[in-house]
């Protein structure tokens, strides 16, 4: 067994988890493909940084600063994309542009408030590895692991046992039925847009244990997040999971075995074959096992 590739997808996957999941509830709850996501990601890194820098180095304080740093940008994304605009016609299409111009802008500014120089984050999970044959499990990758998986299953609890996560359920299944119930979708919309915020600001900051923060940080996130929400299904949290896993291992043994250059090729071709076969994505296929 190769145990390099075994931390490295584990440990991607457990990132792309955090992301993939934000997007698939955002577009099955709020019909809104958030664009800004990336952006959120990206603004949640500076905010660790600054905690880091200006405030204090401690583990706890880059975490809470980055996830709150999410929390906001998910709140101001949810003021400007989609409270004044869900009851409009055309409202993914008018949301899909509002969030790609906040994405743009927002990266513009970043560039002009920060530079484009990367700056590091301290190491919260310490400088310890673990020795494996040839191979080296360190410490932030083994709490990036542990903490995305403690806080993937509190979520999916959370939405499954909780009267709020039912209320985001209800949405999922029928926004329509949702509202007439008496479910606030204005509340709602912005519990899950606090939530999905929070979630990209932790994966920022464990994602940024590796490489560091710059304006552009949250373009490779998005881009993954997107394309594993699609192939896990939209709206299938359990479809986002296994989409995560599968899109890490290839992302490991592709750069392993061949070269970095080929990640996205291998990734994109997984993708067609995927929807070739099953265009509701792997989600609409465990959704037929159930059946």
């Amino acid at each position: 067994m190769d145990w390099f590739i075994v931390i490295t997808t584990l440990n991607l996957a457990a990132i792309y988890g955090l992301l993939a999941i934000g997007i698939s509830i955002i577009w099955s709850s709020l019909n809104m493909v958030n664009m800004a996501h990336g952006l959120t990601f990206a603004v949640s890194g500076y905010c660790a940084w600054l905690a880091a820098t200006y405030i204090s180095p401690h583990p706890a304080m880059v975490l809470v600063a980055g996830i709150a740093g999410g929390a906001v940008m998910g709140a101001i994304i949810c003021s400007i994309a989609f409270l004044p605009l869900h009851d409009r016609p055309n409202f993914t299409v008018r949301s899909l542009i509002t969030t790609l111009a906040i994405n743009l802008i927002g990266i513009q500014l970043l560039l002009q408030i920060f530079g484009p120089r990367m700056k590091p984050l301290p190491r919260i999970f310490g400088t310890w590895s673990v020795s494996f044959g040839d191979t080296f499990l360190t410490g932030d990758k083994l709490g990036t692991i542990l903490t995305s998986t403690i806080i993937l299953t509190l979520i999916l609890v959370w939405i499954v046992k909780s009267r709020y996560g039912l209320q985001i359920r209800a949405m999922m299944q029928n926004p329509e039925g949702a509202a007439l119930v008496g479910i606030d979708v204005r509340f709602t919309a912005m519990r899950v847009m606090i939530i999905t915020g929070a979630l990209a600001g932790l994966a920022s900051v464990l994602l940024s244990q590796t490489f560091f923060v710059n304006p552009n940080a949250g373009l490779q996130p998005l881009i993954k997040g997107l394309i594993i929400a699609l192939v896990g299904g939209l709206g299938s949290m359990t479809g986002a999971v296994v989409a995560a896993f599968i899109m890490a291992l290839i992302e490991a043994v592709t750069a392993t075995y061949l070269s970095g250059q080929y990640v996205l090729i291998g990734q994109f071709l997984f993708i067609i074959i995927v929807l070739l076969i099953r265009p509701r994505g792997i989600g609409g296929m465990l959704d037929e096992f159930r059946e």
